[in-house]
């Protein structure tokens, strides 16, 4: 009861909060919510892991688990933003368990401890923040707990020596649910995995190796399971999420700029978490992980504290990976922060905790009770500013989507659009109840590699809409004009605008719609210099995953082979524009692919657009075949060199710089018609 009614009123809290400012309606602070809901209601309509019911399977979901939760309430009624009212709900019957979870670590200090955790917990007003905000957190702080109680109940049988394989697979089970709840939960299950076998480590290596086996089995399985549909229906193993926000999916960064990018995420991390969120004051916010390493002084509460320490270090340098931990509020860190502060209120237990009956224990005690009853006042102090501040936060950003991001997807109400190109949007599609196509890939389309397309440029993203059949194409964008550089102008008709007041989590001043115009995007791929006689025997178009894939295309790397987009004047009809998009290859470098070959010869040709000359050395099969002359150009050129006859079928081809850099924008292999 004591649990239920904290949580209730801390939601009520920041809820009312937000409801003054929108008026009465539900809304959520961070768009990313809606992407959840996005995805909940392509379930509840029967099309699991699409983000729309148009756009097929999708990675693009970090949290199945919640998915499937936030689902069973859309079914149940929760529809349009009342599914904002389902998730707090579920937010809370988790935190309700995640307390009865950590209220174990209290038991050897006595029934009282317990009562610590909620207010300690949900002290902070960013974690809160993170906890209301409908996204997984306080799910998986639930999910969590779940997972902590079977490890209680394993321990529980393997003290009393009995037969373990039913709570081991319970354990197994929960942990799980964890992984599919948030992926980075993998740190959890190795320190869970290795408690367990510590705790049945007098059973015989041949059983502890089972039991740690067993442990693993439901978290390798969900995780292996996971990637195969990935890979069955994007190609890819990883998830969208990752492979967008990841540092370790940046094709252009060398290893040391990827562990600088960690270094500088963990220490934003830290830094921000210790010396803002937890404290308005830097050094006062110290208070919280001073108190949660008490416990780990005492015999009665070290072994636990130890486990949970683990993690949260694990989880803190796990999510560093992440280039997105730096924004949303620091929402990635919450989970921690939770850990963080269960761990800082056992610590307080530990500190006025009474043992012994002597005048000198009972004044140790008066002593101690000072100590701690000065250092939570102190904290409370300086955490009480952020509190407030975070209210107003949570309650402002959840307006701000309403009236942005809502709004826009209302707008298009009128519209009706085939598809809505976004970035990184779930409000302006759960809004509008339209097909979408995502930018950034987390909405996901068929298996056409968005995300990966996304971390090598805008022109990589726009060969793969050039790649969809045309009545696929996004015909309306709602973008940020300043996220896309010349994507708006060159394919879009302004339409007009949403704009945002007082802005503090949208990422731009303006939503803006725009009539989409793809016109210049190809609908044959052919050399406009091919004569009468001749026909394409194989291609590379250079910056379209798709193709590279095919060809085993490889640019010369790291820092090298950027996608650059260009439209220009079609040689063909100079009244119409063309689009493609390429990679620079510096002088000295070299591009790699392996393409059909005519046995009859042919010639190789290739597209560029530069204003300085450049000389390729174009190499077959390992044999030198000439040079191609790249002439400075305002348009488009496709020069060629000759292929000798007796070629092999398929060969790798490679085209070395010579002299200047260039860009390359396509490959074709001519040969003679059949």
């Amino acid at each position: 009861m004591w649990v239920a009614a904290a949580v209730a009123y801390v939601a009520s809290v920041f809820v009312s909060a937000m409801l003054a400012q929108t008026g009465g309606e539900l809304s959520a602070p961070l768009d990313d919510a809606f992407i959840h809901f996005d995805y909940a209601r392509s379930l509840g309509r029967g099309y699991p892991f699409f983000w729309t019911r148009e756009s097929g399977y999708s990675s693009g979901n970090t949290s199945p688990s919640y998915l499937v939760t936030l689902a069973i309430g859309w079914v149940a009624g929760f529809r349009g933003t009342s599914l904002m009212a389902w998730a707090l709900l579920v937010g809370c019957a988790s935190l309700v368990v995640f307390f009865v979870a950590v209220a174990r670590a209290s038991e050897p200090l006595g029934t009282w401890a317990k009562y610590l955790f909620p207010p300690a917990v949900l002290s902070v007003g960013a974690l809160d923040w993170s906890l209301f905000s409908g996204m997984e957190t306080a799910f998986h702080l639930g999910v969590w707990g779940g997972a902590t109680l079977a490890l209680e109940r394993f321990a529980v049988h393997a003290k009393a020596a009995d037969r373990l394989w039913g709570p081991v697979s319970w354990l197994s089970f929960s942990l799980a649910a964890l992984v599919l709840t948030r992926p980075e939960s993998v740190v959890c299950v190795v320190v869970y995995a290795v408690t367990a076998a510590w705790l049945t480590r007098g059973r015989g290596a041949r059983r502890v190796g089972a039991i740690g086996a067993l442990t693993l089995a439901g978290p390798a399985f969900a995780l292996v399971g996971l990637a195969s549909l990935n890979r069955l229906f994007t190609g890819e193993w990883a998830q969208a999420g990752a492979i967008a926000k990841l540092a370790l999916y940046d094709p252009y960064a060398t290893s040391s700029e990827k562990l600088a990018e960690w270094a500088g995420n963990l220490k934003h991390v830290l830094l921000t978490v210790g010396g803002h969120h937890l404290a308005d004051r830097k050094w006062y916010g110290l208070l919280v992980p001073l108190m949660a390493l008490v416990p780990l002084f005492s015999r009665l509460t070290r072994g636990r504290a130890a486990i949970v320490w683990a993690q949260i270090v694990g989880w803190v340098l796990l999510i560093s990976l992440n280039g997105q931990v730096r924004w949303q509020n620091e929402r990635y860190a919450m989970s921690a922060v939770a850990w963080l502060l269960a761990l800082a209120a056992l610590g307080v237990a530990v500190l006025v905790s009474h043992h012994g009956d002597t005048l000198r224990a009972r004044m140790s005690w008066g002593a101690r009770l000072a100590v701690a009853g000065l250092l939570v006042a102190l904290y409370w102090h300086h955490q009480r500013p952020r509190m407030r501040d975070q209210i107003w936060f949570f309650a402002r950003a959840s307006r701000n989507i309403r009236d942005q991001q809502l709004s826009t997807g209302l707008r298009f109400s009128d519209l009706k659009p085939r598809r809505i190109l976004v970035g990184d949007a779930g409000a302006i599609i759960y809004g509008s109840d339209r097909p979408a196509l995502d930018l950034v890939g987390l909405g996901g389309y068929y298996n056409f590699p968005f995300a990966r397309a996304h971390r090598h440029g805008l022109g990589a993203s726009i060969e793969l809409i050039e790649r969809m059949a045309e009545d696929q194409r996004p015909d309306y964008m709602a973008i940020y004009p300043d996220w896309w550089g010349e994507l708006p102008n060159v394919f879009g008709h302004y339409v007009t605008e949403v704009p945002v007041v007082g802005n503090v989590i949208c990422a731009g001043p303006a939503k803006v719609i725009y009539r989409a115009d793809w016109s210049s995007l190809e609908q044959h791929s052919l050399p406009r210099a091919l004569r009468d006689g001749e026909q394409v025997v194989a291609e590379v178009d250079v910056a379209d995953l798709t193709s590279e894939g095919a060809a085993s295309y490889r640019f010369p790397t790291p820092g090298m082979g950027r996608v650059v987009w260009r439209v220009l004047a079609d040689p063909a009809n100079k009244n119409h524009d063309l689009f493609d998009a390429g990679r620079e290859i510096p002088e000295g470098q070299r591009e790699t692919f392996e393409l059909e070959l005519p046995s009859s010869g042919g010639k190789l040709v290739v597209r560029s657009a530069t204003t300085a000359a450049a000389e390729l050395r174009v190499v077959v099969a390992g044999m030198d075949v000439g040079q191609i002359r790249v002439a400075p150009a305002e348009g488009w050129s496709e020069p060629f060199v000759d292929l000798p006859v007796g070629l092999p079928k398929r060969a790798r081809v490679e085209l070395v710089a010579e002299q200047g850099s260039w860009i390359d924008y396509h490959v074709w292999v001519v040969g003679p018609a059949e």
